[in-house]
């Protein structure tokens, strides 16, 4: 595996792997890997034939009191994961070598509405900075397919909505969310639970699958779920932000016959503010 720091070193790499007719396969990350990242990996395997992860905290995804200076950084330890992974490249650029003219005042991509909602109410402009990231990372490395977990299930419904919009040829490939044994999904902003947080923070899970269970048993109240959602994570300490019930193809309101649905929350629980979804086919 190389490790690269420049968008030409990408490229070089790029054009050399066209002319062998191979398909390429783009795996994007913030670092501070862990199995859930590597099940991208996986799962870029059946889409290709070389693979690219890239290593970038983006600060235009981040608020002003948010914590991209303590994000976790472990470059090394990535390097090692994402080597016996079987990754051909890492790309590692810094933040000059992205936004070479600033970020404040960068060209920034925006997905209207899905951008707004969810997440987005509570961390303005955070999915602007997702869309402009992704954009440049995709247009830097040009693959055939790029892997997005369903964990940041509104993420991967903002870049599936801004790759068919820009007509960029793309497949946006979905990898299924990683959970700990006792149900808690995989994140690196996990460690900022202290070990009596981490035993209460499955508590997150289970009342994402006692929404989906009423969901699936044929209830249709769906304000009466997420009232019930949101005073289950309450009652186990958790500062829930939202706990939602959508339409899983585009995070609208879900009506009576909606045959596909995704229930998802955002909650904080200490200095970490937990993500989760579960989807429901009825």
């Amino acid at each position: 595996m190389r490790r690269v720091t420049s968008i030409a070193e990408v490229r070089a790499a790029v054009r050399a792997w066209r002319r062998a007719d191979q398909r390429i396969v783009f795996v994007p990350t913030m670092g501070n890997l862990h199995e859930g990242h590597l099940s991208l990996i996986e799962a870029a395997r059946a889409h290709g034939e070389r693979f690219i992860a890239s290593l970038f905290v983006n600060p235009m995804q981040f608020g002003p009191n948010e914590d991209f200076a303590h994000y976790p950084r472990t470059p090394e330890r990535d390097e090692r994961m994402l080597r016996d992974a079987g990754c051909d490249l890492m790309f590692m650029p810094d933040v000059a070598e992205m936004y070479p003219h600033g970020h404040e005042g960068a060209t920034r991509v925006e997905v209207p509405g899905l951008s707004d909602i969810l997440c987005g109410e509570f961390r303005p402009g955070h999915f602007q900075g997702v869309s402009t990231v992704v954009c440049k990372l995709l247009h830097i490395v040009e693959p055939d397919a790029a892997v997005f977990g369903e964990k940041d299930f509104q993420q991967l419904t903002v870049i599936r909505r801004m790759v068919s919009e820009l007509c960029m040829p793309v497949s946006i490939i979905a990898a299924a969310t990683v959970r700990d044994s006792d149900g808690l999904a995989m994140s690196s902003r996990n460690q900022y639970l202290t070990a009596a947080e981490r035993q209460r923070a499955p508590a997150l899970y289970q009342a994402l699958v006692a929404a989906a269970r009423r969901l699936a048993a044929g209830e249709r109240d769906y304000a009466d779920i997420e009232r019930e959602g949101l005073r289950a994570l309450e009652r186990e300490g958790f500062r829930p932000d939202y706990f939602a019930v959508k339409r899983a193809e585009d995070l609208g309101p879900p009506a009576a016959d909606s045959a596909h649905l995704v229930v998802l929350t955002a909650a904080r629980l200490g200095r970490a503010r937990l993500i989760d979804n579960v989807q429901v086919r009825l």
